[in-house]
């Protein structure tokens, strides 16, 4: 059996197919999900001897068991790779969010982040302890962000909010952990074609119908499940992550989209007033008389 890693959101979309390519690959998988018919479902079709971890991010006691699972289960190995994957995006203007809705997006995108990292890291290596106790190279962490980490689109504002901040954890995170050689590295994928679309479309933003943005948000959703549809498979994430854990120096940020050119080069190239206007104009969000 090769190097270990665990894999959080494990369960469908971009964390499923990291568990796949990594397995197959000859790495030891362990990814969470959040029930026990997850957990067989992982299982049977990751295979390779991945095991499955019941466990709840943004659940701090929860986190901590499933580590000193893995703990356990590595003996006096280190762990090779922590993939902080697991993630949620809540659509909807940000006047009418509810404050629990934007805490739930940081709970999980953010300070589930902060619960995995903290609770695994002394497997990968870093903490002077650890090092010694443990044998093997020190482990990297991939923290699986997105384009909206440095964007933002209208109506995606928590969601975007929770990935700012996820860069911005990781950029200090990674200086941090220097002290510990534990690298940190960003992969921002565009769109993907994942489950997370269908639950998009499930989101009930007709909620907002009765608001200034109700003839708006029909639009802007059947834009997002467009490019959804079309986007990215999760195994071409899969793969980038491969090649991050196991390249001598990988970037320490990653974009990994269709259309690069158009959906993130051209736009972080124009001014910011007239990327404005053209979403404006896409979504007709002008101002009304």
């Amino acid at each position: 059996m090769g190097r270990s890693l665990v894999v959080t959101g494990a369960g469908t979309g971009i964390g499923l197919a990291c568990a796949r390519v990594m397995a197959q690959a000859g790495w030891r998988v362990f990814g969470t999900v959040r029930s026990l018919e997850a957990a067989a479902r992982f299982e049977g079709e990751v295979q390779q001897g991945a095991r499955a971890l019941i466990a709840d991010v943004a659940d701090q006691a929860s986190v901590r068991g499933a580590a000193h699972m893995v703990a356990e289960a590595l003996g006096t190995e280190r762990l090779g790779g922590l993939i902080n994957n697991a993630g949620v995006a809540t659509p909807g203007p940000l006047l009418h969010l509810e404050p629990e809705e934007l805490r739930r997006q940081v709970e999980v995108n953010l300070l589930g982040v902060h619960h995995v990292t903290q609770a695994f890291a002394p497997l990968l290596g870093a903490e002077p302890k650890a090092a010694s106790d443990r044998t093997g190279p020190k482990g990297r962490i991939v923290m699986m962000s997105s384009v909206s980490g440095r964007s933002a689109a209208p109506f995606l504002g928590a969601y975007a909010a929770s990935k700012h901040a996820l860069e911005g954890y990781s950029e200090s995170l990674r200086r941090e952990l220097m002290l510990f050689g534990v690298d940190v590295l960003v992969v921002a994928p565009g769109p993907v074609a994942t489950p997370i679309w269908d639950k998009a479309r499930e989101a009930g933003l007709e909620r907002f119908a009765n608001t200034a943005y109700g003839p708006i948000i029909g639009k802007f959703l059947n834009v997002m499940l467009d490019r959804g549809g079309d986007g990215l498979e999760p195994e071409a994430i899969a793969a980038l992550v491969q090649r991050l854990l196991t390249e001598p120096r990988p970037a320490p940020r990653t974009t990994i989209m269709k259309n690069r050119f158009l959906q993130h080069t051209l736009p972080n190239l124009l001014p910011r007033r007239w990327y404005d206007r053209l979403i404006a104009h896409a979504l007709e969000l002008k101002e009304r008389p």
